[in-house]
């Protein structure tokens, strides 16, 4: 039987960096923002935009206010890096592997749809 209320998902690197190796994201004491954004999407009001990797914070998504980001900041914390993705999935396919005939189908078919999207 399938679940009628299916858990929803939600992958956050609070840890990505820029260049420099200097953290993207302010700190711990911010997270609630996008834990909020995170609630929002559960209830369906946040704002959202639809990427290869499934949904991101859309303008005005997570409130920004009172933050002091370096310009540029936002934008690095939302792109979706296609080759680190890819890269990632080829992790994702030897881990799979592993598993061999036990491993569902619907994880490979998972695993091929967002190939195809980074793919465009």
């Amino acid at each position: 039987t399938r679940m009628t209320k299916p858990p929803r998902i939600f992958h956050v690197n609070w840890f990505r960096q820029d260049a420099n190796g200097k953290f993207l994201w302010p700190g711990y004491g911010e997270n609630l923002r996008v834990i909020k954004w995170i609630v929002d999407r559960c209830l369906s009001t946040g704002a959202a935009t639809e990427t290869p990797i499934g949904y991101i914070p859309g303008p005005g998504g997570i409130d920004m206010s009172g933050l002091s980001l370096s310009s540029g900041v936002v934008e690095q914390l939302f792109a979706i890096d296609r080759n680190a993705w890819t890269d990632e999935l080829n992790g994702h396919r030897e881990f799979f592997q592993k598993f061999g005939d036990r491993l569902p189908k619907a994880m490979w078919d998972e695993y091929h749809a967002l190939e195809e999207r980074l793919a465009r």
